[in-house]
């Protein structure tokens, strides 16, 4: 054999052409959705993002994309692999989706009334900063420890929480915006349905993501032709081609340190959301490195997780609230031909395109409406392959992790409907009323209090969807002494307030719960103390004692069962044949 002709590796060959198309509308997807909801949701200027963020983003894309693209020639040549294809790598979807409604919005909507919207925006974007730089952080660490996590921690638990933010969050949302602006977002939706779900190429190999952007992207031109409110401004194109010009990344590791020092309390509240889903995201890059295996490129584990972790950590100091992570689906690159050059497209396009200023542009040119579709496409694989990679016995468990999420979505949508009522006071006179009921006469009443615990303060429910999945798939394995460990730790984060506790406060912009730790004490006993914690007359307080004990003695019983079944004596016949 030949050694040096099976050695050769062309850095670019026709499939990377294709495989930079593919990638490269994913990422454009997740800029268009980044630029909408920082707007919308979070009150963030046109500046700070076409300026800050997404420099921040170019930063990001540009150090992994390299990476991997170098690491893939280095494998070639050490395997002797001529065919060897770069993991793919860009922003991580469920995060954004999961810091903009959790984290970033949140914070916004908070100090608002108090900051004005410009300091509220910044001060959020700061905010998301610092989580990207937790969950970066968690990334890294997990290049060391990411074995042992996925040792000690059911799939089902890690995966179920990633499934639940992937149907309710990423792709309801999408759905139903399709269908509210059907003349433009159904054509690219059923585009998108024909080529990933029935696996239908183009002529030419032109990729169906980019058809399905681009007839959105006519169709949403054409609005006026048929009467519809016009969604695209030919002014608004003219307005950002002036904005054209050098856009230089800026460190803003400073920035990072000043809300450390003042605003401390924001990493504590938030870590509910950041450590679920740094832990989600080092598993999940872990196992799409076991795919590429699979496919027959072996990469070494650890660095490529380091530098994972190393490109959402590069995000947050320069500018980008936004983790990065390695994508789903190198089976399906290396498929189309791509080899290493179709990640270095990617990195180098996205750097000349925010460093240049032409994020406005692209955003101005391209409505949210043509890339609905492949987001929801998206939001509906992370949860089917949820499933996919877990043991079947296991789906019970994966599933029963949706009724948080559900409930969140439900909180999600309660502020518009009291506002658009005009419900001057927020939800508390619902759940006084609700509390009232319950005082008087046993009802089958749920709402709003359960609903509420469900959730917790801080997007809590994470957590919860990962504790609940994790006892049940123990239970189903019938490991009752592993269960009843998980059981007393859900029972501890809930004393200390990571779970189900919350607090509402009066007013029109307290619907959302917010924090209620166990050292916060409201007695006037406590007044002048770090434990004191000063609230309006009439909030409501749930520190979810009950829930904690519940939790504990939940534990206890399936540690005596494990006990007992090993001597055994008793629940033999109650516990069953495993399913």
């Amino acid at each position: 054999m030949n050694t040096a002709a099976t050695t050769r590796y062309r850095w670019f060959v026709k499939g990377d052409l294709d495989g930079f198309f593919g990638l490269a509308v994913d990422n454009l997807v997740q800029v268009l959705v980044i630029t909408a909801l920082c707007k919308t949701l979070c009150g963030m200027s046109d500046d700070l993002i076409f300026t800050r963020i997404l420099p921040g983003v170019a930063v990001s894309l540009l150090v992994g994309n390299l990476f991997y693209a170098a690491h893939a020639v280095r494998v070639a040549r050490r395997d002797h692999n001529p065919n060897c294809t770069a993991l793919p790598y860009g922003i991580n979807t469920p995060t954004v989706f999961a810091f903009i409604f959790f984290i970033i919005s949140p914070v916004y909507h908070e100090f608002r009334p108090t900051l004005g919207d410009a300091r509220a925006a910044e001060l959020a974007w700061k905010a998301g900063l610092l989580a990207c730089l937790g969950s970066g952080l968690i990334e890294f660490a997990g290049s060391f420890i990411g074995s042992w996590i996925r040792r000690v921690t059911p799939r089902a638990a890690l995966l179920s929480a990633l499934a639940a933010i992937g149907i309710v969050f990423i792709a309801s949302p999408f759905a139903f915006q399709i269908f509210e602006r059907p003349l433009v977002a159904m054509l690219p939706m059923f585009i998108v349905l024909v080529v990933y779900f029935a696996h239908v190429r183009f002529p030419y190999g032109v990729p169906g993501g980019l058809v399905a952007v681009l007839a959105g992207s006519v169709l949403a031109w054409a609005c006026p032709i048929w009467g519809d409110r016009p969604l695209m401004s030919a002014a608004a194109v003219a307005e950002t081609t002036r904005r054209l010009g050098w856009h230089a990344p800026h460190f803003y590791g400073s920035d990072v340190l000043v809300i450390l020092r003042e605003q401390p309390d924001l990493l504590i509240r938030f870590l509910s959301v950041v450590f679920p889903m740094g832990v989600v995201n080092v598993l999940g890059s872990l196992q799409n490195i076991e795919s590429a295996e699979a496919g027959g490129d072996r990469f070494a584990t650890g660095p490529c997780m380091a530098v994972n972790g190393i490109g959402s950590i590069a995000a947050a100091l320069f500018g980008s609230c936004f983790p990065t992570t390695i994508y789903i689906g190198h089976p399906g690159w290396k498929a189309i031909g791509a080899r290493a050059g179709y990640s270095i497209l990617n990195g180098a396009f996205f750097t000349a395109a925010f460093l240049l200023g032409a994020g406005g542009l692209i955003t101005s040119t391209i409505p949210m409406e043509a890339g609905m579709a492949i987001v929801m496409w998206i939001g509906v694989v992370i949860t089917a392959q949820s499933y996919d990679v877990t043991p079947n016995r296991h789906y019970s468990a994966v599933a029963i992790g949706m009724f948080p999420a559900v409930a969140a979505m439900a909180m999600f949508l309660l502020p518009n409907v009291l506002s658009a009522a005009g419900a001057a006071n927020g939800i508390l006179p619902l759940i006084n009323t609700h509390l009232e009921t319950l005082q008087q006469v046993r009802t089958d009443a749920w709402w709003p209090i359960g609903v509420y615990a469900l959730i917790g303060a801080n997007s809590g429910f994470v957590i919860t969807t990962m504790m609940i999945s994790a006892i049940s798939a123990f239970l189903i394995d019938r490991r009752f002494r592993a269960a009843g460990v998980w059981c007393m730790i859900a029972g501890g984060l809930t004393l200390l307030g990571f779970q189900h506790a919350f607090r509402i406060e009066p007013g029109r912009f307290s619907l959302s719960p917010r924090e209620l730790l166990i050292w916060q004490r409201c007695e006037e006993w406590f007044r002048g103390t770090p434990f004191f914690l000063d609230v309006p007359d009439g909030t409501f307080l749930h520190r979810g004692y009950r829930i904690a004990a519940m939790y504990v003695l939940a534990g206890a019983l399936m540690l005596l069962i494990d006990r007992v079944r090993r001597r055994g004596q008793a629940f033999e016949d109650l516990a069953g044949p495993a399913v």
